[in-house]
């Protein structure tokens, strides 16, 4: 009997469990316990899931945690220095449709776990570049992103196999509270490491331990086989009729097929296209702040007077633990208020989830906006403006996610989740952050060298991010108006 036990298509009559069962009729210890305790082999699965996310996120924000020593250590003008994250998501989100394509067709615990190995070792060997090698560095963040990609795409569609949409937007909201709890953890370990080693080095070689751990966990607690939602709907695809386990389509010629069918669908999906550029203004506005907020803050503070200017061998980095506890904070608290309001609102409104979205951008992009204005005269109601901005923008993160998982039909939610973050990321922040560099660049070019001008170069270009804001909250309301169509299509 053919088995999928590598990358090989999952046949239809694949075991309604976790494992399948043997050729004998025996089982092996692991599924009796799966099926004994199904909620608890969920709930482990769901763990190691989002021990994954956590480290993912930290390795995403290890960089703008000890930007300013990066930055020196370089010798990096604004504009070189936002390269540094734009390489990172550009090659992530090249990466995301091919993880995409693999995950609605082949073994996903094989792809995590490959992913979590790469991503793991290639943050280990950054941490040994020296200073004349910086274009070696920034291919080391981009050799991350693409392992990170292939985390990011399949992991909730894991969990969108796991359970059913009542209990989806809770488990969906647990999984997303680790973006900002990673990014948050990113910052501090980052400028925790530094402060306390006095070389920023070391802040790479923390989460390559705790990627072993989480490939451990993986091996151990996560079955090698998931159910999947989409496998009759491919058999089908495959052949018209159901298949039987031991058939063995042409399976080139069917993925290719069927990936062109997905896309073609998912273009024609109003309630997906303008959810998704509605996440890219989110993207580009998250991107933007957690590359530069902190050094921002800085020159803010350096105006001030608060603290000298960076001269010593470690850069002061109390920005960076500050504003990773408001991310951690305003993140947790963000994502709750999200999944908990969307959970009460859909009883009144069917319309609740692009709503809550588009509301939670224009307050954002509001507080962001206020946030630049004052931040040369009092900085205080600076971190708490930030803080209300960051609080909005985390609404959404659950939200936007569980959007796409019933407006889309299951067999292409690997897809769909792909093609999301491609466009989120080019669009979003894979520029954003250079962009913000470069205008940077410009306006210190046209004035006198001065921390004054450090400061408002700065201050100017994040503007920019309050207006995309906005017309991410024009996105998400404009899905209200198919949100409604699509979602009785996709269950149709």
């Amino acid at each position: 009997e053919h088995e999928d036990t590598g990358l090989l298509l999952q046949p239809l009559l694949e075991g309604q469990n976790y494992g399948a069962a043997a050729a004998d009729g025996t089982q092996c210890p692991s599924v009796s316990v799966s099926r004994n305790n199904p909620a608890k082999r969920d709930c482990l699965v769901v763990a190691v899931l989002c021990f994954g996310n956590l480290i993912n996120f930290i390795d995403w924000f290890i960089v703008p945690g000890i930007l300013l020593d990066i930055q020196k250590y370089f010798g990096l003008s604004d504009g070189k220095t936002g390269l540094l994250q734009t390489v990172f998501t550009l090659c992530y989100m090249l990466a995301a449709p091919i993880f995409g394509y693999l995950g609605d067709r082949y073994n996903r615990k094989i792809i995590l776990g490959a992913g979590i190995f790469f991503w793991s070792g290639v943050t280990l060997g950054s941490s040994f570049i020296t200073e004349s090698h910086y274009r070696i560095f920034v291919l080391s963040r981009g050799l991350v992103g693409i392992g990170s990609a292939s985390y990011s795409t399949i992991a909730p569609t894991i969990i969108a196999d796991l359970f059913e949409e009542g209990k989806r937007t809770t488990v969906l909201s647990i999984f997303y509270i680790f973006i900002p709890v990673g990014s948050g953890c990113g910052y501090m370990l980052a400028a925790g490491m530094a402060r306390s080693t006095g070389d920023w080095h070391w802040a790479f070689r923390v989460t390559p331990c705790m990627g072993g751990l989480a490939l451990l966990l993986l091996i151990l607690l996560v079955p090698h086989r998931i159910q999947r939602k989409t496998a009759a709907h491919r058999a089908l695809s495959i052949s018209g009729t159901i298949q039987r386990a031991d058939e063995k389509p042409d399976v080139h010629r069917t993925a290719k097929t069927t990936w062109c069918q997905d896309v073609g669908s998912l273009v024609k999906n109003c309630s997906f296209v303008c959810s998704s550029l509605g996440l890219t203004a989110m993207a580009f506005v998250t991107g933007a702040l957690g590359m530069w907020m902190p050094l921002f803050l800085y020159r803010a503070q350096a105006v001030q007077g608060i603290v000298p200017p960076c001269l010593q061998e470690s850069c002061n980095s109390s920005n960076s633990l500050i504003f990773g506890g408001i991310t951690i904070g305003t993140g947790i608290l963000g994502i709750i208020a999200g999944a908990e309001a969307a959970r009460r609102l859909r009883k009144k409104n069917n319309k609740a989830d692009p709503l809550i979205c588009a509301t939670s951008m224009f307050i954002s992009a509001l507080c962001l906006y206020i946030a630049l204005m004052v931040a040369q005269m009092n900085i205080l109601s600076t971190f708490i403006f930030i803080a209300f901005g960051e609080l909005f923008l985390s609404v959404n993160w659950a939200v936007v996610t569980d959007i796409l998982l019933y407006v889309v039909t299951p067999r292409r939610q690997s897809t769909a989740i792909a093609l999301q973050i491609l466009v989120s990321h080019l669009l979003g922040d894979a520029g954003s952050p250079y962009l913000i560099g470069v205008i940077s660049n410009a306006i210190q070019a046209k004035n006198i060298p001065s921390l004054q001008w450090s400061f408002r170069s700065m201050q100017y270009s994040f503007i920019i991010c309050a207006f995309v804001g906005v017309f991410g909250g024009s996105f998400f309301l404009l899905t209200s108006f198919y949100i409604e169509e699509d979602r009785k299509e996709a269950q149709r």
